[in-house]
């Protein structure tokens, strides 16, 4: 039996990056995977290396009338959904200053828009089955510290930050068997991590700390299968680094 086994996984943005090492190490642990993302091609490759259990479903996150049609066809194709992990994303580098209204608000869409949508439909989805339930919102560190190169991004995973934590007291309080909880990833070596350094340093970044070198997606994807799974049934509202120190270093 698979940690994961007989659960219905959504993982958004999982056409590269985090999303397919969590739809692949989610599959591998036994669950379905309804992989979505923008990028066609590269959520069908997802699908391809994650195996039988896995499905592609085309998705702006930003689209809420494509949420509802997603989350209806997930309840169609398997009869439940019970665990969502919000992970689509994207970054522009800029300050307070430099960065523009169009790239502020487009970080807002994709981040903050897609996790709510996210959140507001799959929460009505996973309280109708009656089992355990997980959603897992993938913020970041920039919304623990002060980073001045990435201030859109970095507002818009403060917001997923917060919106989880009020996410995870309605679930309790409502008495549903909903957690809800916030990743925030340190520098991994995802491709969007790996374009932006081949600009140059990454602004505000300070090098590895320690031999273990640059955090791997497996390392967040580890991590969503733990959250995924009833192993951490009585872990909620809580917002986790996976940052081998970073946000501690002065």
């Amino acid at each position: 039996m698979g940690r994961v086994e007989g659960k219905v996984c959504l993982v958004t943005g999982g056409g590269s990056g985090l999303g397919r090492a969590d739809a692949i190490r989610l599959a591998e642990e036994g669950a379905t995977v309804v992989v979505t993302d923008i990028d066609v091609a590269g959520g069908e490759e997802t699908v391809a290396l994650a195996g039988s259990n896995t499905v592609f479903m085309e998705q702006d996150v930003a689209d809420e009338a494509r949420w509802q049609s997603i989350i209806a066809d997930t309840l169609s194709q398997f009869g439940k959904l019970n665990v969502l992990v919000n992970n689509a994303g994207m970054v522009v580098m800029g300050t307070v200053e430099s960065v523009t209204t169009e790239q502020w608000r487009r970080h807002q869409q994709i981040h903050m828009d897609g996790t709510f949508f996210g959140m507001k439909y799959g929460i009505g989805a996973i309280k109708q089955n009656g089992e355990l339930g997980s959603i897992i919102n993938m913020s970041s560190t920039t919304a623990l510290q002060g980073y001045s190169a990435v201030f859109a991004y970095g507002a818009a995973k403060g917001a997923i930050r917060t919106m989880s934590k009020h996410a995870a007291v309605h679930c309790v309080n409502s008495g549903y068997k909903i957690r809800v909880n916030s990743l925030h990833p340190g520098v991994i070596a995802t491709p969007m991590v790996m374009n932006m350094a081949a600009d140059g340093p990454i602004p505000d970044t300070p090098p590895p700390m320690s031999p273990v070198g640059l955090g791997e997606p497996n390392d967040v994807a580890n991590t969503v299968v733990f959250l995924a799974s009833d192993e951490s049934k009585f872990i909620n509202g809580v917002e986790l680094p996976i940052d081998n120190t970073a946000t501690n270093q002065p």
